[in-house]
């Protein structure tokens, strides 16, 4: 994100960019922009008026939309989400101070795999809601897009591996990227699959 956004002259220009390339048929106010992408707002209504008068975006009523025949669309849809937005660093430092954090896993997003159920997994004890919802929400701002999570509390989510549940033996046996594992987490159970 660093890299893109001295190369496109602003963070922020890149995490309003990202928002609507992931989210190409859906309108959005200002408010909205601001709030999903976490970005000032004096900021934000200085990039939204260079996108706009760059024809990236068209305003339709009171919402803001991606113009689907903006001439770069596929060159930025390549540079800006094809390229890797798996950080780990980031990812495991969002959530370091959410508990004790026994296993964080991506997928689908975060590996450009749109056939998975969730996009993070969060397995740990005595994690604070709040905290995980705000980590979640840094990163929806950083990628552009809304993310499916799902938090376990270890003595449940190995319940559930046990019991073959579907939702577990979907994220675990289709392609992830494990972030962190505690290793009481058996590694042979929770193999990277990417």
């Amino acid at each position: 994100m660093e890299i893109l956004g001295k190369i496109l002259g602003s963070t922020a220009r890149v995490k309003i960019m990202r928002l609507f390339l992931l989210n190409p048929q859906n309108g959005f106010s200002k408010k909205d922009i601001i709030k999903r992408s976490r970005v000032n707002s004096s900021i934000a209504g200085k990039e939204i008026k260079l996108l706009a008068s760059l024809d990236f975006i068209k305003k339709h009523n009171v919402n803001w939309f991606f113009n689907s025949f903006f001439k770069y669309a596929k060159e930025f849809d390549r540079l800006l989400i094809g390229s890797d937005s798996l950080d780990k660093k980031l990812i495991a430092d969002t959530f370091k101070k959410v508990g004790k954090v026994k296993l964080l896993l991506v997928s689908g997003i975060f590996i450009k795999n749109k056939d998975t159920r969730i996009d993070i997994l969060i397995v740990g004890d005595k994690m604070k809601k709040t905290k995980i919802e705000d980590g979640i929400h840094k990163l929806e701002a950083e990628i552009g897009t809304e993310l499916v999570y799902v938090v376990f509390d270890t003595k449940e989510f190995i319940y559930r591996l046990n019991m073959y549940d579907k939702l577990v033996r979907d994220i675990i046996d289709f392609p992830h990227e494990v972030i962190l594992q505690a290793k009481e987490l058996s590694p042979t159970l929770i193999a990277k699959k990417v």
